[in-house]
């Protein structure tokens, strides 16, 4: 009989997320000994939320993907599914792929070139170990899955024949079919172009929020981490940096990594020089100060380049600076300034009509708006 997972509901630790993993680490040889790719990683994951995984290739995320699909096995740690143990390192204990009630959508879609579309999506529903609906009840559940990723004409079609954006909604569609209790997706949209990645971005949010599919999504991409998730998290070095919803991170980045990772970042060097103030590259900056910020101490701040507002003519402010204007490019809905102020020099958004193109601005900075870390390191 397969392996079915290991009941765990009445375990007090256990609060019903879909996904729930504990202490977490996989390991690969490599010719000079073991490189760790997780390392004692804690993650839940709700049911029925979108989660991001965010991080730099190499950081680990696909390999969690992987061991959560029972792909990889794993050194250290457990796995549980909806109330159910599928891995566990101390126990020696593994459910199969197939048994874990898992779907996943890979970055190359997988897709069959000699299959039709429809035979494409009905695969997991008529090759599966276990597969024992009728034809009819097939039929009517790749219709209404083909419908609800807009290819509802297409069943007939070869695979081979579909655009990209199709065969990525091919794949969503045969992961969906199946109702998994979570869906992995690894990377789906990096090898879209632009405007057909935005809108397979918006799709995907809308279809797995209406179906309310629990969903696991890795990304490299800010942007598109930050439009797709309920919940993110950033990776780095086998490790998750911060949690939280996307928003709260971008505000409040623990450390320049996360800040740098969710969008670029103007970063000074200060010192303390009394009570939340502190002397920079651009002169005297109002700021609120962590509480490990003492006089005389050294800080990191940083100011996205929305966060600063530009105007033609001071106001009077104590938060403002005066600043040169060195460059300008135009985005279309926004406008990128260079402005150098004091000793460093600052890139700035702004649709504001009447900033010129080259000489004095004035920048307004309200205090609340850096992200101020103690000490210079502050990675």
């Amino acid at each position: 009989m397969p392996l079915v997972g290991i009941d765990v509901t009445g375990n007090p630790d256990w609060n019903m997320g879909m996904l729930k993993i504990t202490n977490l680490s996989k390991k690969f040889e490599v010719t000079d000994g073991k490189t760790i790719a997780v390392r004692n990683l804690d993650l839940e994951v709700v049911k029925g939320k979108f989660f991001v995984l965010l991080g730099p290739s190499g950081c680990g995320k696909s390999t969690l993907l992987r061991c959560v699909a029972g792909l990889e096995g794993i050194e250290e740690g457990e796995i549980s599914l909806d109330g159910r143990l599928v891995s566990s390192a101390e126990r020696g204990f593994s459910v199969d792929p197939e048994d874990r009630g898992i779907a996943m959508v890979f970055q190359t879609y997988a897709i069959w070139p000699h299959m039709t579309v429809f035979d494409n999506v009905a695969f997991p529903l008529t090759e599966a170990k276990n597969a024992n609906l009728s034809r009819a009840k097939v039929q009517a559940k790749v219709k209404d899955i083909l419908a609800l990723v807009r290819l509802a004409d297409y069943g007939a079609y070869s695979a081979a024949t579909m655009s990209g954006g199709q065969q990525q909604r091919i794949a969503l569609a045969r992961a969906l079919v199946r109702e998994p209790k979570l869906l992995l997706m690894d990377e789906p949209l990096s090898n879209l172009d632009a405007k057909l990645r935005e809108e397979m971005r918006d799709e995907i949010k809308q279809l797995t929020r209406a179906l309310g599919v629990t969903t696991l999504h890795v990304t490299h991409d800010q942007t598109e981490a930050m439009a797709l998730a309920d919940s993110l998290a950033v990776m780095s070095a086998g490790k998750i940096l911060q949690l939280g919803e996307p928003e709260h991170l971008y505000r409040r980045p623990v450390n320049r990594m996360v800040a740098e990772f969710l969008g670029r970042t103007n970063w000074l060097t200060g010192k303390v020089d009394r009570t939340n103030h502190a002397q920079t590259e651009m002169g005297g900056v109002s700021v609120i100060l962590p509480a490990s910020a003492v006089l005389g101490s050294d800080i990191r701040l940083g100011i996205r380049p929305e966060w600063a507002e530009l105007t033609r003519d001071p106001r009077g402010g104590l938060d403002e600076y005066r600043g040169i204007v060195t460059g300008r490019s135009f985005l279309g809905d926004i406008v990128v300034y260079k402005v150098k102020v004091g000793g460093v020099e600052l890139l700035i958004k702004s649709n504001a009509p009447d900033i010129p193109a080259c000489g004095e601005v004035t920048v307004l900075v309200p205090p609340d708006r850096w992200v101020v870390f103690s000490g210079l390191g502050a990675e």
